[in-house]
């Protein structure tokens, strides 16, 4: 079969490889139908992030169930939500909802990534996908929902939703600040998910005049961040997410974050260190949280608010490409690219 492999920085190849069969009666064979572009996979193409090929690349899919075990859960014709993340849905991380850290796989275990684990799990742009532990892993995408403005769930939209959906189940109708930035898409998403969910004000802060414009077609107020320019903490808020990946930009969202606030940091701080207002943070009382998602565990939600209408992640998409035009197109610099199967 055929499968889009990374090498380096700007360099992709089709390669023939062996197709993946069934193993046990859980298992399912999938084939891609939408794949996005998740924020890393931008700057694992451009060089930004040094993560060494040849690996399988792509890891927010929407698939077609091909094949399929006995008891896999899933039948072939069924279109499926395929989790980034690999989990089994039976360990103890798994029962405590821990499923970006399953006991059954190598730590980080992922489609498309490959450093992550050490281990080549396949990735979504190829013609099939293997998938154990079918009847935890894959959820049918509810009638209605297209798979295209789903393609992001299983990473960067679970990724910006769980930002916001807990700490707005424990106080319904905070304001909620999200500072946008490197994590493009996930930024967006965020602002989109507080929305959706009954935030009182949500204000998307970011440079990028594009990311704004889509941040307001999900309802969110928007503003340069404007940092370089002398832009200070002013308006506290109960719940904020960072996802602008610099040091500075995280330090304004500690002072931006209201006394017993909480704030999700959905951005990674490459290097070896972070400086951060731990007093600050501190006295304020904050919760500060950074992880990453829990995909097959937070994706449910987002899905079933996206099938009722309420939640419109097509907003952040701005290019709708072929499967052709991966290799291409990959290093596009805009929030969310989308690849569909010819």
């Amino acid at each position: 079969m055929r499968q889009l492999t990374f090498l380096s920085p700007g360099k992709f190849e089709w390669q023939d490889v062996p197709a993946p069969a069934l193993r046990a009666d859980t298992d399912a064979i999938v084939a891609s139908i939408a794949v996005a572009r998740c924020d890393l996979d931008l700057y694992i193409a451009t060089g930004f992030v040094n993560y060494p090929g040849p690996f399988a690349f792509g890891h927010e899919t929407i698939a077609r169930v091909v094949d399929a075990g006995p008891v896999a859960g899933v039948k072939p014709g069924d279109v499926v939500v395929v989790p980034f993340q690999l989990s089994c849905g039976r360990c103890g991380s798994c029962k405590r909802g821990f499923t970006n850290a399953c006991e059954a796989y190598p730590f980080g275990a992922a489609y498309g990534l490959k450093p992550t684990s050490k281990t080549e799990f396949g990735g979504a742009f190829s013609d099939l996908m293997y998938v154990p532990f079918a009847d935890h892993m894959l959820v049918r995408l509810p009638d209605g929902v297209d798979p295209v403005q789903a393609a992001s769930l299983s990473d960067n939209i679970s990724d910006g939703w769980r930002g916001v959906a807990a700490p707005l189940r424990e106080r319904p109708g905070a304001n909620v600040l999200v500072v946008g930035g490197l994590a493009q898409s996930v930024g967006i998403y965020a602002a989109g998910a507080a929305v959706a969910l009954g935030a009182g004000r949500v204000l998307y802060l970011d440079d990028d005049a594009g990311r704004r414009e889509r941040a307001q077609a999900l309802g969110a107020d928007v503003a340069p961040l404007a940092l370089g320019d002398g832009r200070t903490a002013g308006e506290q808020f109960e719940i904020v997410v960072e996802a602008a990946g610099y040091t500075d930009a995280l330090a304004f969202a500690v002072h931006s974050c209201a006394p017993n606030g909480v704030l999700t940091s959905v951005a990674i701080h490459f290097g070896d260190k972070t400086p951060m207002p731990l007093t600050r943070a501190y006295y304020k009382g904050l919760s500060f949280h950074t992880s990453r998602v829990h995909s097959r565990t937070t994706f449910p939600a987002a899905l079933d608010c996206i099938a009722c209408g309420k939640l419109h992640p097509e907003h952040v998409t701005h290019r709708v490409a072929r499967f052709e035009d991966a290799p291409e197109a990959m290093t596009d610099p805009g929030p969310k690219i989308v690849f569909v199967r010819g």
